[in-house]
């Protein structure tokens, strides 16, 4: 079947998990880690080189310098601050990557946090503008970063998580919740298919709430991660929905 509509996959890299040679041909985007939560100068040279072979969109992926937490534990943060950890993680990946560095998604708990603070969602959004206007920003769907990056003339691609629940306020279920994590593949797909085919998403009350997908995500450190890429793939393409890199 032809696709008649196309969707961005993007998955979490160079942090560790041990998948990403195995994961990088059935994805789209790369987001890799910048050596503050995860990875190291050698693991974000070998990603970026992977995603090059296998003509993938490399991202910078920063968070919290945060080894013992993996970048998940929220903190106080002031707007300066957020913005100059984003900046510096993103030019430490162009450093590596040079004009193959194509979009920046922030990580973990700084990814919630600016995402939905609206001071801290202009801050980052306003230093990316002013430094990186060329850069496409992977934001949550809906989210404040959104509008705060669009409103500065950035390039915005509103994303959802294949494996993740939602709340109310198009917010991610918190990982410290039991149902947090989407584990049965078959609701995951079809989580993604009715957000490609209708824009719409079912909370964790049963909810029904409107959110676009331009580029979706699937976590490498989810239990059966490529076996999942495969599924999600295969049931993409039966539905004739394409893959294609938002950023390019």
């Amino acid at each position: 079947m032809e696709p008649t509509r196309t969707l961005d996959l993007n998955c979490d890299l160079g942090e560790g998990a041990g998948h990403d040679a195995e994961l990088m041909p059935l994805i789209t985007s790369a987001n890799i880690a910048c050596g503050a939560h995860a990875g190291s100068l050698e693991t974000m040279i070998e990603t970026v080189e992977l995603a090059t072979v296998h003509g993938v969109a490399v991202g910078a992926h920063p968070g919290y310098f945060d080894l013992e937490d993996f970048g998940r534990k929220e903190r106080k943060i002031e707007p300066a601050e957020a913005g100059r950890i984003v900046l510096l993680q993103v030019e430490q990946m162009f450093q590596i990557a040079g004009d193959r560095l194509r979009h920046v998604k922030l990580h973990g708990a700084l990814y919630h946090q600016v995402g939905w603070d609206p001071v801290l969602a202009e801050a980052v959004a306003m230093d990316l503008g002013r430094l990186w206007p060329g850069l496409v920003v992977f934001a949550p769907a809906g989210s404040e970063f959104m509008r705060a990056a669009r409103a500065v003339g950035l390039t915005v691609a509103e994303e959802a998580f294949a494996d993740r629940t939602y709340q109310a306020g198009r917010k991610l279920t918190p990982r410290s919740h039991p149902d947090a994590i989407i584990t049965d593949e078959a609701a995951a797909v079809a989580q993604v298919l009715r957000l490609v085919r209708e824009q719409r998403v079912r909370t964790t009350d049963g909810a029904e709430i409107a959110m676009r997908a331009d580029t979706v995500c699937l976590h490498g450190d989810s239990p059966r991660p490529v076996a999942f890429a495969r599924t999600l793939r295969a049931e993409l393409r039966a539905a004739g929905i394409g893959l294609k890199s938002f950023a390019g």
